[in-house]
């Protein structure tokens, strides 16, 4: 049976390499909103201040979002990389 994605043939079709998926950009500019209308930056940080356990919910599950991880492969499996990315906020 004959492949429609033959060895050394380009591909045809399809989104451009590097095009933001429309759904998921519509959906973090929803998020973003929903943000800004609910305090923002302020909001957030008298949240984490209301109880400690929102601290820990803020610097486990929120902060980690801004740290890039990057994925090698390699012989004998793959590793994780996390690698800090810690910006003035």
């Amino acid at each position: 049976m004959a492949s429609n994605l033959e060895r050394g043939r380009k591909k045809t079709g399809g989104r451009k390499k590097g095009t933001v998926n429309k759904t998921t950009q519509l959906a973090k500019d929803a998020i973003a909103q929903a943000a800004a209308s609910l305090g923002g930056t302020e909001r957030l940080v008298k949240w984490v201040q209301e109880d400690p356990l929102n601290e820990r919910v803020f610097w486990s599950q929120i902060y980690t979002k801004l740290m890039p991880v990057q994925v090698e492969t390699g012989p004998g499996g793959f590793t994780v990389k996390l690698e800090p990315d810690v910006r003035k906020l």
